[in-house]
């Protein structure tokens, strides 16, 4: 039983996973129905404020699941919020075993969904596949523990660390597989940020760049209030949601920018710059749950150096800039004694084209 116990634990992580970038901030979830070795419904949670997995693998099933094991990769909702709980359906459906991959570290949940169905007399197994199942919600898990943003920085780099020539040279240093690689991990995030230099230079459209993926909130940090109400940026923010965050006085400015559809964000000031512990707080209360900071070497100095760093995701070309002027991915401050500087784990390397691609967790 234990070895089909991980078969149908992983058929569930793969339906599970198309619910990315479409159920956040909920966990992604999947679920398979099993009687007598075959699979006889399943179900994934598809949209945010959608039936959860389970409703959905359950809803349109007749009498063939009666008796039938649950296999669920994250422990059924046993509360009411945008739908009923999924404890319910199973009890009502006549749901034998249950099968979960990993405990809910939702307070509304944490256990009592598990307690409940144990009550009603079905037998419940936990922590098949946890590992997996937890990795696949680790923006969740963050966001439900710490009730702040998951944040990662992302950046595409030389073999020597840089991101541009002394010059300010940058298109391109990695492959286009890379930026495709790249984009996708737009749709993983809720948001993503950059520095107001970054628009000033490049003036990016910060969108998903492929119609079948989720345009992520974009987040601009702007201390002073310098974008243009010309910028891309700006001028998208009808159909993109955009937050311009700044700790400017400028009314006028502030004013123009909200008629053309942005959202300007007040965050308090530190050393005449953000104060991004105020920011990324003021983010997650939005119920952002993930951002992917995209900002050049100085912000992402200014994340690391903050403790704010959960994951980074570095694209590295077989090329060499050399120069001391030329543009780091990290730069800004730094770190002074190696015992501060963070250390990641390795959670991915691969070859994406020319490139390696580098996944790292603190």
């Amino acid at each position: 039983m234990q070895t089909k116990d991980f078969e149908f634990m992983s058929i569930a992580l793969t339906l599970a996973i198309q619910g990315q970038g479409k159920v956040s901030p909920n966990p992604m979830v999947g679920c398979v129905i099993v009687k007598e070795d075959q699979v006889v419904a399943q179900g994934y949670h598809e949209k945010y404020g959608g039936y959860h997995a389970e409703r959905n693998a359950l809803i349109h099933a007749g009498d063939e699941v009666k008796g039938a094991t649950a296999y669920v990769t994250l422990e059924p909702c046993c509360h009411y919020g945008k739908t009923p709980p999924c404890t319910d359906i199973l009890i009502e459906k006549g749901i034998k075993r249950v099968v979960v991959g990993g405990l809910d570290p939702n307070p509304q949940v944490a256990g009592q969904g598990v307690d409940i169905l144990r009550k009603h007399g079905i037998e419940v197994k936990v922590g098949v596949l946890e590992q997996e199942c937890k990795e696949l919600n680790h923006i969740f898990m963050h966001y439900i523990t710490h009730k702040k943003p998951y944040i990662a920085l992302k950046f595409g780099m030389s073999l020597d660390g840089k991101i541009a020539t002394w010059s300010g040279e940058s298109k391109w240093i990695t492959s286009q597989k890379s930026r495709e690689h790249s984009y996708a991990l737009r749709h993983q995030y809720s948001a993503i940020l950059v520095g107001i230099e970054t628009v000033i230079q490049d003036d990016p459209m910060l969108d998903a760049k492929k119609s079948e993926f989720k345009n992520p909130t974009r987040i601009v940090c702007d201390t002073h209030l310098r974008i243009s109400e010309k910028s891309k940026i700006v001028q998208t923010s009808r159909t993109i949601p955009t937050i311009i965050a700044t700790a400017s006085d400028d009314s006028i400015k502030k004013k123009n920018l909200q008629k053309l559809g942005c959202e300007v964000l007040e965050v308090e000031k530190l050393n005449d710059h953000l104060n991004l512990e105020n920011l990324v707080l003021k983010i997650g209360n939005r119920g952002i749950d993930s951002i992917l900071v995209e900002g050049g070497g100085i912000i992402h100095d200014a994340f690391l150096r903050n403790q704010l760093v959960q994951r980074i995701h570095a694209y590295i070309a077989p090329i060499v800039i050399g120069g001391q002027h030329a543009k780091s991915a990290v730069s800004g401050f730094g770190f002074e004694a190696l015992k501060d500087a963070p250390r990641f784990k390795f959670k991915n390397v691969q070859q994406i084209g020319d490139d390696i691609y580098v996944e790292g967790e603190l």
